[in-house]
């Protein structure tokens, strides 16, 4: 078991808080539009942070809780790129102004850093308590990965979200975003500007990645601090990814078929330590290893592919890949049509 002490706890929640308000201020007193520059040296930065710590623990605490780190910084970091492809789609459909975007990102990462947060502790109870939550980790891995495979080719849309559509219907909402702000008054009554929605349909896009991502990392690891520190380092430099990456997501036609092979391996992974665990101990399990191995080769191949892909068919067009179908527009009106 990996022995963390509560200074190095603090240390390291210090630490991100402190990148985190940093980037709020940023937001906050400069609101601009990022630039190629700007978001390749902060992507830099952040990235150089990552591995620098994943340096120091390896030294710190052996190579294998290393290897342990660095696999499952780099599962998160590529299941962040899907979620780049919904902040994409979210930012678009209510045509966010460029100087407000980083505002927007922000809240978004610091919303889903507190969500993991509260989902490492409950799993990382949970399987301290039950190893059949392993089975249940597994299967819906292996759900998520099957559904997002059959959808791979469409978007989430958000005038399905459900939350979203009640907020429009309750609340008085106005025109433009009236300087980025939440709240203003018109004619002295209160009412919310479309940022309020925005951060809404952000909040629950990353409540239900937190869901899937989750369970992914304890396939890798079931030591919380290890998993806390992947995903806080993966969703860090998730600000600075998107405005350096946003124009070539389209061309990574088959990141969610990729996605997709991850989380089965993943899954497949947790069924076997359970049957390891609770049946048998001759039930082969797969090294930390094998995992980055894997995990890297379908990363590169599905890059690569993506690549060679647009080039020979430059209409090909990438998607974030939906957990279900959606339905139409005609299905959608006709919906809000009933009573």
């Amino acid at each position: 078991m990996l022995d963390i002490g509560i200074t190095t706890w603090v240390v390291t929640v210090a630490v991100i808080v402190i990148l985190l308000a940093a980037d709020l201020t940023i937001a906050a007193l400069k609101p601009h539009h990022v630039g190629f520059r700007e978001a390749t040296a902060w992507s830099i930065f952040y990235i150089v942070v990552a591995v620098l710590f994943g340096v120091w623990f390896t030294a710190r605490h052996g190579s294998e809780f290393g290897t342990e780190y660095f696999v499952g910084y780099l599962v998160e970091k590529s299941l962040s790129v899907d979620n780049l492809f919904v902040f994409v789609i979210i930012i678009s459909t209510f045509a966010v102004p460029a100087e407000h975007q980083h505002k927007v990102l922000t809240f978004g990462i610091v919303l889903a850093l507190a969500m993991r947060a509260v989902f490492i502790a409950l799993g990382a109870a949970l399987l301290a308590l039950f190893t059949f939550m392993f089975l249940l980790f597994g299967l819906l891995l292996i759900f998520t990965a099957i559904q997002l495979f059959r959808h791979r080719n469409e978007d989430p849309t958000i005038e399905d979200n459900a939350v979203v559509r009640l907020a429009r219907r309750v609340l008085p909402v106005t025109d433009g975003f009236v300087g980025g702000k939440i709240f203003t008054r018109i004619d002295g009554r209160r009412v919310v500007t479309p940022m309020l929605i925005v951060l809404i349909a952000i909040g629950t896009v990353d409540l239900l990645f937190a869901v899937d991502s989750i369970p992914a990392i304890f396939g890798i690891t079931q030591e919380p601090y290890i998993v806390f520190t992947a995903n806080a380092f993966a969703l860090l430099g998730l600000r600075a990814l998107f405005f350096l990456v946003k124009d070539l997501l389209d061309r990574l036609v088959y990141l969610s078929t990729g996605l997709a092979l991850i989380l089965m391996f993943i899954g497949v992974k947790l069924l076997l330590h359970w049957a390891h665990v609770d049946f048998d101990e001759r039930v082969p399990e797969i090294p930390t290893l094998a995992s980055l191995a894997v995990i890297v080769a379908i990363l590169v191949v599905v890059t690569v592919a993506s690549l060679a892909k647009t080039r020979r068919d430059p209409t090909a067009k990438a998607h974030a890949g939906s957990l279900r179908a959606h339905r139409t527009e005609t299905e959608r009106n006709e919906a809000t049509d009933q009573p």
